[in-house]
């Protein structure tokens, strides 16, 4: 009895791989071995990023809002000290968007926290 080896599964496979492999240089996209091995590294790198862009944004955010505050005469400690006492419900996020896009909507904020 011939041996029988399941070509359909195995192809699939290979071509999935390949398939996420377009674009990269050479026999990266070519070769499926280093394919394999290049998309791996890929998913793994992308699985780390999503948890560093994360800390990357809020280290962004606090430096904004830092750099508003000290404009309206107040460091980031502060200002965050202030906030959490009176009870706000703003985030980081907000508050950097406020202190780029709004300035006088964070100067308020800021005056209301002094």
């Amino acid at each position: 009895m011939p041996r029988s080896v399941n070509a359909v599964a195995s192809r699939k496979r290979r071509k999935k791989i390949l398939k996420a492999a377009r674009g990269y240089f050479g026999a990266r996209s070519k070769v499926y071995t280093v394919a394999k091995n290049a998309v791996e590294k890929g998913l793994s790198y992308a699985y780390r990023d999503r948890k560093n862009k994360k800390r990357v944004f809020r280290r962004l955010w606090i430096a904004r809002i830092n750099a508003a505050a000290r404009l309206n005469g107040m460091t980031y400690s502060t200002l965050i000290h202030g906030l959490s006492k009176s009870g706000s419900t703003l985030n980081r996020k907000v508050l950097a968007d406020l202190a780029m896009n709004h300035p006088a909507s964070f100067k308020a904020i800021v005056d209301s926290v002094k």
